[in-house]
């Protein structure tokens, strides 16, 4: 039985493509993870995920470059899971028995991560179409030198400092696209987690974030592109804050799947 509910959980995971904020529910490693990591770093079909959304998005960019804007063009993209692959520190943390945050700051400052399959080629088809790239994460500023040098040693263009928007004080990117805003039109929006998009989806509340995402659909393929995360996010963020800190991470998702029964 405890081998069909990890089924359960892996498929359940893998099917939520929706990605980081603070967790209520203790976050441990188990065989739910293991599933979702071996999914990102061993599928082909993770891989083709990947190659369709920039396939789409510069099927998009060509068609929004047709019209006429007062201010230059912008991609706007996500680092983590979206431009840049961190899954070798997931798997780490699954073969040596540890969680982040432990290991993050190594892993960073190593500057190592291998970039997503399709976004190198997207951006720098976009560069020489005269588009900038602006680079929002929430990674801390403190690693602004090594995720510097990560994103100019793997090819990717607009690698700049006033290009790269790290967190300060709050995880909300709404401010920071907002200040991109002032000199940019922004042509799409790329990223991994709801909250790459709109502070729309800046809830814990996992039914707010469902609901927000089906009135928004038409947005999604059209200016703002998802690629799949099913390791870590706010879908899992939001799932986990629906139980008490005692619950376990596996237990609280178990709890909140439906089956045909």
């Amino acid at each position: 039985m405890k081998t069909i509910y990890n089924l359960m959980i892996a498929t359940a995971l893998s099917c939520l493509f929706f990605s980081c904020q603070s967790v209520e529910v203790e976050k441990s490693s188990s065989s739910s993870d293991l599933y979702a990591v071996a999914y990102q770093q061993l599928s082909p079909e993770y891989v083709a995920l990947c190659y369709q959304a920039f396939n789409l998005a510069e099927l998009r960019l060509n068609e929004i470059m047709q019209q006429q804007y007062e201010k230059p063009l912008a991609v706007v993209v996500d680092i983590d899971e979206t431009v840049l692959d961190n899954i070798p520190f997931q798997a780490d943390c699954i073969i040596n028995g540890y969680t982040y945050p432990k290991g993050w700051k190594e892993w960073i400052e190593k500057a190592e991560a291998e970039p997503i399959a399709g976004a190198v080629a997207f951006l720098n088809k976009a560069f020489e179409l005269g588009v900038e790239t602006i680079y929002i994460s929430n990674r801390n500023d403190k690693y602004r030198e090594p995720t510097l040098k990560n994103l100019a040693e793997k090819g990717f263009p607009c690698v700049r400092n006033e290009n790269l928007l790290l967190k300060t004080d709050s995880n909300d990117k709404e401010t920071r696209r907002n200040q991109v805003l002032e000199n940019y039109e922004m042509a799409l929006l790329i990223g991994d987690n709801l909250g790459d998009f709109s502070d729309l989806f800046e809830t814990k509340d996992a039914a707010e974030r469902m609901n927000a995402t089906v009135n928004n659909s038409t947005i999604f393929g059209a200016k703002w592109i998802m690629l799949p995360n099913a390791v870590y996010g706010g879908w899992l963020d939001a799932l986990l804050n629906n139980c008490d800190k005692e619950t376990g991470s596996d237990d609280c998702l178990k709890s909140q799947l439906k089956g045909f029964q």
